[in-house]
């Protein structure tokens, strides 16, 4: 893999950028391996990626039926946070929170992690009744956040209207290592690794079927061949419950719409991330 530094971007900038070498290989699919991974978003690509640097584990091809990170990875917020109510949730939170402070170093590509903070706003009694609850559960948890009232939220935000008669705001539980990531260099970076390591990486490779011999998973049928494995791990979030159905079991999973609506480029106003339920 060839390492991306400050000296190898001019040295590339002084033959026009032609030199690049391809972030990561698109093989062909091999006849079997140890574990197959459904699922080349974010969550699919890390778990390839920790179970060869964690657990040693050997052949990995990573299926992706589309392109990598099309799915939920490419379609979120891109807001990373821990201050969940939730002991199971805040420790598995704050986990991944940690591990994106030095993502960029472990893999050697810039996922653009910037902890500018997050701040959940409190514009009703309940919310600062539920936000305080939420503030001790993560003093407990050993989580970093804080409830703070409405003069230090306009601290941080001056352009905040905290008066205003119909969304008052009365606080906010704030969490200052929180932050964001571009969520695509996310996937990116986790496939560039992954297949350095020597794992296939695989698009455009739908799942259309899972076979079995005696209740154990031994191949996927795909739209480029059946694949044999011994191990299969389905991360294909809201599709999940699809596939456990072709693995001859009911996963209670469903896909909800979440809408969220993206502005076009405007100048930085705020420098940290604001939420609020209530608007």
């Amino acid at each position: 893999m060839q390492r991306y530094s400050i000296f190898s971007l001019a040295r590339n900038a002084l033959t026009g950028h032609r030199d690049w070498q391809r972030a990561w290989r698109s093989p062909e699919p091999q006849p079997t391996y140890d574990v197959i991974i459904v699922g080349g978003g974010g969550h699919g690509l890390g778990t390839a990626y920790y179970l060869a640097k964690e657990h040693d584990v050997g052949r990995i091809a990573v299926l992706e039926r589309g392109w990598l990170g099309g799915g939920n990875t490419g379609r979120n917020t891109t807001i990373i946070r821990s201050n969940y109510l939730q002991d199971p949730s805040a420790a598995i939170y704050e986990k991944a929170r940690s591990l994106y402070e030095t993502l960029s170093q472990d893999l050697n590509y810039n996922i653009m992690f910037s902890p500018r903070g997050v701040m959940m706003l409190a514009q009703t009694e309940h919310e600062v009744r539920g936000y305080r609850r939420t503030e001790y559960a993560n003093a407990l948890q050993g989580v970093d956040t804080r409830f703070i009232g409405p003069n230090e939220v306009k601290r941080l935000v001056p352009i905040m209207n905290i008066h205003g008669p119909r969304y008052p705001v009365l606080g906010a539980l704030w969490q200052p290592r929180g932050g964001t990531a571009r969520h695509d260099a996310v996937a990116w970076g986790y496939a560039r690794a992954c297949s350095a390591m020597g794992m296939d990486v695989i698009q455009n490779c739908e799942v259309t079927g899972i076979e079995s011999v005696g209740g154990q998973v031994s191949a996927v049928a795909t739209t480029r061949g059946t694949i044999g494995c011994d191990k299969l791990g389905i991360v294909v979030a809201g599709h999940s419950s699809h596939l456990a159905a072709m693995a001859g079991f009911r996963l209670p999973i469903e896909s909800v719409a979440l809408q969220a609506m993206v502005s076009e480029p405007i100048k930085p106003a705020m420098n940290v991330v604001v939420m609020a339920n209530t608007v």
